[in-house]
């Protein structure tokens, strides 16, 4: 079976979902899991006349949110003696380093929430599960 599960977190209830889901496979089958949370790049050009925020401040923003996210998996895990750490990385889409992060850990599956999107938005937003499916050779569980 899997001994080795990614779960991709960025905060939303369906991520939530996705984490309980993921540590109960876990506990079940004795994997450990690795939580993972994507960075976004900056979305400032350097040469732009305008700056919100600062590049080292944004990082250090999207860094602090990312580990409160990760944090909620790292208790969940612990709290059912599951063994757990965290991954961080920074990519201009998700599903990237979904992957990226997958690959390197060494994780035989990727556990991760539906994108909850219907009808027309789905086709023409599309979404990171979809995009891990379509770009992975790792399997998947899309959980809903």
């Amino acid at each position: 079976m899997f001994r080795h599960i990614l779960v991709p977190t960025d905060g939303s209830d369906l991520s939530r979902k996705a984490i309980a889901g993921a540590i109960d496979l876990a506990q079940a089958v004795g994997a450990r899991v690795t939580a993972y949370a994507c960075l976004p790049q900056y979305p400032y050009s350097p040469f732009s006349d305008v700056v919100v925020e600062p590049p080292g401040e944004f990082l250090q923003r999207s860094e602090r949110e990312a580990r409160v996210h990760l944090r909620e998996v790292e208790h969940a895990a612990h709290r059912v003696g599951v063994s757990v750490e965290s991954r961080t990385s920074v990519h201009p889409a998700p599903y990237l380093g979904i992957i990226e992060a997958a690959e390197q850990g060494r994780c035989d599956v990727i556990f991760m929430a539906s994108h909850g999107r219907r009808g027309l938005g789905s086709l023409l937003i599309g979404s990171e599960t979809q995009r891990v499916l379509t770009h992975t050779k790792i399997p998947v569980i899309v959980y809903r």
